[in-house]
C-alpha cells in the first residue's frame, strides 16, 4: 500500500510578522518534483526561502529536503518529517517565508516549518493506493457489452481498444480469481493475458 496526496493545496501561518506559504503538490519523479519548486520560486520571487522535501516513489525510495538558507536541518528536514511521518510518497511541499524581522530561532523554525507543512497536507487530504495487476481481456464485438459491464462491477477497466476484437485492459487484485470469472462467463473460451501491475488509486480516507 503507498499513500499520496489527494489533490494539490497551499496553507498559510504568520509567526512574529513572519509569513510562511506552504504548498503541496502530488507528483510522479524527482523531475516534476523540481519543476514544481521552480514554479513556486518564479510566482513568489520577493520572498527571502523558498524552504522544500519531497518523496518519490511507491515505497518512498527517494527523499530529498532543503533548507535554502535558512540555519542547517531548521526547515526541510521537520518538512521531511512530517511528511514521511504520514508515509507519504510521490509528493512535493514548498514553504515559502517571507521574514517579518523577528528572528524566530532554530526551535521557533523547526516548528514554523513543520506547522506550516502539518498545515498544507491536513487541507490536501489523502489518497490511498495500492499495486494491481494488469491483465488483458479480448472479447467479441458482439459480446463486448455484455462482457464490460460485468468486468466494470469485478474489476477496475483502465483502457478499452476496439481493433476487430474488442481489449479489455483491466485491474485487479488477483488475476487467478478474475480469471475463474471470466471463464465461467464466457464457458472457457475468455481468458486473461497478465501484463505486469500498477499502482492505482482508490478513495480517499482521512488520517
Amino acid at each position: 500500500m503507498d499513500l499520496g496526496v489527494g489533490e494539490s493545496a497551499a496553507a498559510e501561518i504568520e509567526i512574529k510578522r513572519s509569513r510562511f506559504l506552504a504548498q503541496a503538490c502530488r507528483v510522479e519523479s524527482e523531475e516534476h518534483a523540481r519543476a514544481f519548486i521552480a514554479d513556486v520560486r518564479a510566482a513568489h520571487h520577493d520572498a527571502r526561502h523558498h524552504c522544500t522535501a519531497f518523496v518519490i516513489g511507491a515505497r518512498g525510495d527517494l527523499q530529498r529536503s532543503n533548507d535554502d538558507g535558512e540555519p542547517a536541518g531548521t526547515a526541510g528536514r521537520p518538512m521531511l518529517e512530517v511528511v514521511t511521518g504520514r508515509e507519504l510518497s510521490d509528493v512535493v511541499v514548498v514553504v515559502t517565508r517571507w521574514f517579518g524581522g523577528i528572528l524566530l530561532g532554530a526551535g521557533g523554525l523547526v516548528r514554523a516549518y513543520g506547522d506550516a507543512t502539518t498545515a498544507v497536507l491536513d487541507r490536501a487530504g489523502v489518497r490511498r493506493r495500492v499495486e494491481l495487476a494488469l491483465g488483458a481481456v479480448a472479447v467479441p464485438m458482439a459480446d463486448a457489452g455484455a462482457f464490460e459491464h460485468r468486468l466494470r462491477q469485478a474489476t477496475d477497466v483502465v483502457d478499452v481498444r476496439y481493433e476487430g476484437a474488442v481489449t479489455f485492459t483491466v485491474a485487479a487484485p488477483d488475476l487467478e480469481e478474475l480469471g475463474r470469472q471470466l471463464a465461467a462467463w464466457s464457458s472457457g473460451s475468455i481468458r486473461i493475458e497478465p501484463m505486469g501491475s500498477q499502482w492505482r488509486d482508490v478513495p480517499n480516507r482521512t488520517v
